[in-house]
């Protein structure tokens, strides 16, 4: 065996790397990590077409008849039927992980992706309290002696695993002296600790499959799901994925998705932040037209955001799949019940669209906001499982509707831009410090607003556009002046020593990439080199 562990031990490192597990991930990157390598070089390879003007997106030529065709994914298992309320967050540390189990959602997204930071320690353990809570087994003293244990009295949510997205990789794990996959470390060593106690439970090894860009990347995932099977004697079909969209690339090959993933798949989510960024990421030398209002201005109503989450409830529900709403991240403070009550009518309301639009369940970043969620849809789906029935026929969407980012509402202001910096490097420095989930300013944050933040002052940048509420211009140095007031700011939220070991470096981080000639397509990446 030529795989190696470059990295400190780490707590249930010992129960976790095992031979058979560090075997199958492996066999997993000689198998598959060419074609990944080869489809991220696709990726850039279409979005510098765009860029020279030789490709226009659109609904692919050559994928018609799949568009065109009467098919449907396979039904899904009675674990996945009913998902009407989502609750995401990282599977460590645990308490958080035991939290989620005891919310009373449907459904646990255990996020290995955008809410991790993705340091050895993390990954490992993530995988340990996944395996526990498989088992039933997880639970957790505080040092203060506090006893977190799973709940008998309620019904255990579904668990739905987020391994990292195909780009990333696993720095600790080398195969023949190279990374390897993110995406294949995570799934490999989730699938040998918790495969058979998920199936002995009547569950299974769920997935939520993250920024995905074509049909092709689902494809390989899907290679990757029949592999597994038939490596650890599952039954074909076992594996069940859900796919977020949220990329604009992949909003125009969600029939496609869902062909290639047919016997593995089990419905598509709708994003926010991320489709955003990535409008940003795809365009970012386009025209005007293109640049994206304050984040906080964007609102899913907007004409563009409509048309791509009523897209996506159509063509779910053709093909048999479920339809995922967005996140709501609010965090409630008890401390403020007055704007407590204000924003959780905002969530209420927000999810009565989805439930009206046709979605089948959705997402809250808290537990207090489960019941929300859960009594918005089930005044909508009552005892039925999901609103699949609901075909939304007179739905058309063209090219032009998904792109049509200037028929969003709103401005670029200097308070949008405070925001931005001041956040994207609150986030980081939280990121570096080991923690990707982070409550700011009331708002569950993970690493999709730190991209859409200083993407964002990246593209106005771009184009030199004139702050509507001060008049000024947007340059290099007011950007560099802002960041300098809004770090100092966040000094007199941490330590010292906090400051300068976590809060320096992601300001100086989140300069560069903002200032930067070239575009970097995922901040992640180069945080991730200043992680242990």
């Amino acid at each position: 065996m030529t795989i190696e562990i470059r990295a400190d031990d780490v707590a249930g490192g010992e129960e976790i790397l095992t031979g058979e597990a560090l075997a199958f991930v492996e066999e997993l990157h000689r198998r598959f990590d060419a074609r990944r390598r080869e489809l991220l070089r696709a990726r850039r390879d279409r979005r510098e077409r765009i860029a020279r003007g030789e490709e226009r997106l659109d609904f692919l030529a050559e994928t018609a008849e799949v568009r065109a065709g009467e098919w449907r994914v396979a039904p899904p298992p009675p674990a996945l039927a009913d998902r009407r309320v989502e609750i995401t967050g990282p599977a460590t540390p645990a308490k958080m992980a035991i939290n989620a189990l005891n919310s009373g959602a449907r459904v646990w997204l255990a996020d290995l992706e955008d809410a991790c930071s993705p340091t050895w320690a993390n990954i490992v353990g993530s995988i340990r309290n996944l395996r526990d809570a498989a088992l039933g087994a997880l639970a957790h003293t505080s040092p203060e002696g506090r006893a977190y244990a799973l709940r008998d009295d309620l019904r255990r949510p579904t668990v739905v695993t987020r391994p990292r997205g195909w780009h990333l990789p696993e720095k600790h794990v080398l195969v023949d002296g190279e990374r390897a996959s993110a995406s294949l470390v995570d799934l490999g060593l989730h699938l040998v600790h918790t495969a058979r106690p998920l199936l002995d439970r009547g569950d299974g090894p769920f997935y939520y499959l993250p920024k995905l860009e074509s049909h092709l990347e689902a494809r390989l995932w899907n290679e990757v799901f029949a592999f597994a099977e038939e490596r650890m004697a599952l039954p074909s079909g076992t594996i069940r994925a859900t796919v977020l969209i949220e990329t604009i690339p992949a909003a125009f090959e969600m029939d496609e998705i869902l062909w290639e993933l047919r016997e593995h798949a089990s419905g598509l989510n709708a994003g926010r932040w991320d489709y955003l960024f990535s409008i940003i990421k795809v365009f970012r030398d386009a025209g005007p037209e293109f640049v994206v209002p304050d984040r906080a201005s964007v609102a899913m109503t907007a004409p563009f955001m409509r048309a791509y989450t009523e897209l996506l409830v159509q063509t779910c529900h053709r093909r048999g799949a479920v339809a995922m709403g967005g996140m709501a991240a609010f965090v409630p403070n008890r401390s403020d019940p007055e704007a407590t009550a204000v924003a959780i009518e905002k969530v209420r309301a927000d999810k009565a669209r989805e439930a009206g639009d046709g979605f089948d369940g959705s997402w809250v970043a808290h537990p207090d906001l489960v019941a929300v969620c859960r009594e918005v849809f089930d005044g909508v789906l009552g005892d039925r499982p999901n609103q699949l029935d609901r075909q939304r026929p007179e739905v058309r969407v063209a090219a032009e509707d998904l792109l049509d980012v200037a028929s969003a509402a709103g401005r670029v202001t200097e308070a949008g831009l405070r925001t931005n910096l001041s956040v994207a490097v609150a986030y980081v420095a939280a990121w570096l410090a080991g923690n990707g989930a982070v409550a700011l300013h009331s708002l569950m944050e993970d690493a999709a607003t730190a991209e859409i933040s200083r993407s964002q002052v990246w593209q106005q940048l771009r184009h030199d556009v004139v702050l509507a509420d001060s008049g000024r211009r947007l340059t290099p140095e007011l950007v560099r002046e802002v960041l300098d007031e809004e770090v100092e700011g966040l000094r007199a939220e941490t330590t010292p020593e906090r400051f300068a070991a976590f809060t320096e470096p992601a300001a100086r981080l989140v300069a560069e990439l903002c200032l930067a000639d070239d575009y970097a397509d995922f901040l992640t990446l180069p945080a991730y080199e200043l992680l242990e």
